[in-house]
């Protein structure tokens, strides 16, 4: 019988077990990779004796119980690479916090705390990266300077700090306290009991016991991605005036919902509260691309309402972001320190909007006021409002709430000693019961999350109860409700047509020097709703129509590449192909509920001749077609953004042999080049780029010096773009920059 078990549990995810040796690891670590092994029944309830011991004077009293506690993964192996296919690899907060707390690896008298830490196995550069990034986690900012830098005054600060000491148990730990290392390079290095694990390569490793070994591979496929452990319906989601659309009610442990968030659509527009785990996937299920997404509301840095930011960088405009200046400091504190990346490149990622504590923020004519909230990191809820007819519509999310038995206990004036203030307490619990039309709470229990008892009084006309993994009892749903995903609050209904307005802004981006008139022209063509997987346009067919994707996400399946992109809203599907009597090059289908204007190939053909655009896009034309094929600039970036990029590109032929110099960035549309390059401090590298690949642009990333020498392998052409700043706007093209890098290693 063999001594080391091994099972795949999800896409990058497997289990590897030697009970003799008492080991067990989870293999990569993935968003939600505890549900993953929830649902594969690698974690489960125990019932266990425990002992706990009271020290009289003269003698020690026994007294025994049983504690309800899970089984799970003692140590973790880290991907390689912090991105994997555009998702990050390594979220091992709730891994973590499964083995301290749930396990009872760090309770006080549990049998489970024996001493031994969780371990945490990998290259040396992302073991590192992850005890930054879970101290992050578990503290946010660490010191009363951090918190004086974020802007709050020295009196608030000192109250601030007391409250993160009270939950942190009166001192701040760093992360080697709390669990151990276990740096893996080409070397066997034991973990535990005998259990040895070697590195073969990148994201290989070999794990070894007595005359045993198991390999381990953590990289995705070219099409493979993580996945959700969870299956949503689909919705065709209404943009509405004001309205509150419902989509995660869950917590961090739920293996049927996601997390708590909610998406707020105003005057037509998109905006997330928050961002959880898998937000792609449940962005797509309510018809909604990443890329229509104006800006997300932050109430803080805890993975279960961060861990989706990665999913917000890979679109092709910088997406505002607000919250209070001192939350923002602790998720790009948090967030940096995950991607190993200057706490400064927060701002090139997501446009920064500061909001003031306690103040009607008008953002315009839609009103926040963020609410300090006590945790153990820094967080403020949100409360949202706008005009009608009949005074303020409202709405309140609060996530990651105390509950009133808490605050009481916190309540402590000696300012020396972990605590609140009770002043403060008395505020935030009237804050917490502001009466609005409609208001989520988190009703999680414990020492950091509400419960539903408390706001009986609350006078709310809507109360929705959240953040929890169990059903409501009879008690809780009286006070509040359940909902489901995707269900809707509209406080005030639409009555513009807001998707043929954003019609109007793509098309004006596409031919900004057309006449208004002419663009209404093509905006009278015929509207289609289109349900999931629609066939928009088969390979090889010649369009009848020109499909413009008005909202949600279509997907091109390259016969060529036999890979798959996504389409924003705002892509234009068959323009080229009708224009030049082409056949098309892939499949195009919908991704999830669409609306198209579907524009007649003679009307499209007629308004590109009269307002003279066929020099220009006969000019761009195969350079767009062959960037809607490339990896780097095929997925999530809207047409008119890939036709401004197409204008900016210079091509050059280059012999067998023939050096190339680096300007810019370069991408080869036909041949290979071999690369040798150097980074300060490290080994030459050789690598082969072939067609569709690029290399350059290392300074939109890194400050490193990078040296780079490129020869054409045969005969070559390159596509140069020297215009960085257009890059430079467009986050995910940053993004797979950063991913590509880490492969080249």
């Amino acid at each position: 019988m063999s001594k080391i078990a091994k099972s795949k549990i999800a896409a990058g995810i497997y289990w590897l077990e030697v009970p003799e040796a008492e080991l067990f690891v989870l293999c990569g670590c993935p968003a939600d990779s505890v549900k993953h092994l929830m649902k594969a029944g690698k974690i489960s309830n125990i019932e266990e004796e425990i002992d706990f011991s009271k020290s009289g004077s003269d003698q020690t009293q026994h007294t025994h119980g049983t504690v309800t506690n899970e089984t799970g993964p003692n140590a973790i192996l880290l991907s390689d690479l912090s991105v994997q296919n555009g998702d990050i690899a390594n979220l091992a907060e709730f891994p973590v916090l499964q083995m301290l707390y749930r396990q009872g690896m760090l309770l006080p008298n549990h049998p489970n705390n024996t001493g031994a830490k969780p371990l945490l196995i990998g290259h040396k550069n992302m073991v590192s990266a992850q005890m930054n990034y879970i101290h992050r986690g578990n503290y946010g900012l660490t010191s009363l300077e951090e918190i004086l830098e974020a802007g709050i005054t020295r009196v608030q600060a000192e109250e601030m700090m007391r409250i993160k000491l009270f939950f942190a148990f009166g001192e701040i730990h760093p992360s080697s306290d709390l669990l151990e290392a276990r740096i893996v390079d080409q070397k066997p290095v034991e973990i535990l009991n005998g259990v040895w694990v070697v590195r073969k390569n990148i994201n290989c490793y070999e794990f070894l016991y007595q005359d045993e070994r198991v390999e381990v591979d953590l990289n995705l496929g070219k099409n493979e991605s993580y996945e959700t452990p969870y299956k949503l319906e689909n919705h065709h989601f209404k943009r509405e005036y004001f309205s509150i659309v419902h989509t995660g009610e869950g917590d961090g442990w739920d293996i049927n919902r996601p997390c708590m968030a909610s998406v707020l659509s105003f005057q037509g527009k998109i905006f997330l509260i928050d961002v959880g785990p898998n937000i792609a996937y449940t962005l797509n299920a309510i018809g909604v691309d990443t890329n229509e997404v104006e800006g997300i509301f932050h109430t803080h840095a805890h993975d279960d309402h961060f861990a989706g930011l990665a999913s917000l960088i890979r679109t092709n405009h910088r997406i505002k972001y607000y919250s209070t200046p001192l939350v923002r400091a602790s998720v790009s504190k948090k967030l940096c320190s995950l991607l190993s990346i200057k706490e400064n490149t927060f701002k090139d990622y997501f446009e920064v909007c500061d909001l003031e504590f306690d103040k009607w923020n008008n953002i315009n004519g839609l009103e926040v006021q963020p609410v300090f909230s006590p945790h153990p990191v820094e967080t403020n809820i949100l409360f949202f409002r706008t005009l009608w007819e009949n005074g303020y519509s409202t709405y309140a999310h609060l996530a990651d709430v105390a509950s009133h038995d808490v605050l009481k206990k916190m309540v402590e004036e000696d300012k020396k000693m972990p605590g609140i203030s009770k002043k403060l307490m008395k505020k935030v619990w009237g804050d917490y019961l502001s009466p609005v039309q409609v208001k989520k709470i988190d009703i999680g229990g414990g020492i950091i999350h509400g419960k539903a008892k408390d706001f009986k009084a609350d006078k709310s006309e809507k109360i929705i109860l959240a953040h929890t993994a169990h059903k409501l009892t009879q008690d809780e749903k009286i006070i509040g409700c359940g909902v489901t995903f995707g269900s809707t609050d509209m406080l005030i209904e639409g009555h513009e047509d807001y998707a043929l307005e954003f019609g109007g802004d793509y098309l004006r981006g596409y031919y900004p020097k057309v006449e208004d008139s002419e663009i209404h022209l093509l905006l009278n063509c015929e509207r289609e709703s289109v349900s999931v997987g629609t066939i928009l346009l088969r390979d090889q067919e010649i369009p009848e129509y020109v499909c413009l994707v008005l909202t949600g996400v279509a997907e091109l399946l390259s016969t060529k590449e036999k890979t798959s992109y996504q389409l924003s809203s705002g892509s234009l599907i068959g323009d080229l192909a009708v224009l030049f009597g082409l056949k098309s090059k892939g499949t195009y289908r919908a991704l999830s509920y669409i609306e198209t204007l579907k524009i007649p190939a003679v009307l499209f053909k007629e308004f590109v001749n009269r307002n003279q655009l066929m020099k220009q896009l006969q000019k761009t034309q195969e350079t767009i077609e062959f960037l809607e094929q490339t990896w780097l600039f095929g997925e999530s970036i809207s047409s008119p953004i890939q036709s401004r990029i197409a204008q900016s590109i210079t091509a050059k032929k280059y012999k067998k042999g023939e050096k190339i110099e680096c300007t810019g960035l370069m991408l080869v549309k036909k041949g290979k080049v071999e690369l040798t390059s150097r980074k300060s401090g490290k080994q030459e590298r050789q690598l082969m780029v072939k067609e569709g690949d690029f290399w350059g642009g290392e300074k939109m990333i890194s400050n490193e010096n990078i040296s780079v020498n490129a020869r054409a392998n045969t005969s070559t052409t390159i596509y140069n773009i020297t215009d960085i700043e257009i890059l430079q706007q467009i986050p995910i093209v940053r993004w797979k920059m950063l991913e590509q890098t880490e492969k080249r290693e």
